[in-house]
């Protein structure tokens, strides 16, 4: 008897860190979406080099997009390979049309780059990122290393895109 007592002791008092770390979605949320704009920005890359065209990334505070032309008009919008994006309800709330590749970030989440003016840039035909305003093949004025920083559940998660390479890790 006292073994059965001592064994529902354990596991109600690891119920109770299991069940408020089940409820509590912040981590999770953060952690997919640092993952999904890694995968994205990662993709527009090698979309760029294997069609052999500039593919822009466009980033604002709730959402990373892909297409094909710098104001991303919607005949330009980047198919995803499946077809469609997540589907969550927050990229239907901040990606207005849901047939091109588009994450909106998760509330609770927030969403920055730094240097905080580049809201976008493109991959050149090599791979190579270059500023918005940048024509090819001038010099490109994209920074050394552009910081994409998530953060929710009080940590910092980055995705960074070296200036040199494209190198999106």
């Amino acid at each position: 008897m006292i073994e059965l007592v001592a064994v529902l002791v354990l596991a109600g008092l690891l119920a109770t860190f299991a069940v408020s770390r089940f409820f509590q979605r912040d981590t999770f949320d953060a952690r997919s979406f640092a993952d999904q704009v890694t995968n994205i920005v990662r993709y527009g890359q090698k979309l760029a080099v294997a069609q052999n065209r500039a593919v822009f990334v466009s980033i604002d505070a709730n959402s990373v997009a892909l297409c094909f032309d710098a104001v991303c008009s919607d005949e330009q919008k980047v198919l995803p390979p499946t077809g469609r994006n997540s589907g969550s309800k927050d990229t239907l709330k901040y990606c207005s049309v849901t047939n091109w590749l588009c994450e909106g970030r998760p509330s609770g989440v927030t969403l920055s780059t730094n240097p905080v003016n580049t809201a976008g840039f493109y991959f050149d035909a090599l791979g190579q990122p270059y500023a918005k305003g940048d024509v090819f093949p001038a010099v490109s004025t994209f920074p050394a290393q552009l910081q994409i920083s998530i953060r929710g559940d009080g940590l910092t998660r980055n995705v960074t895109v070296e200036g040199e390479t494209g190198y999106v890790h």
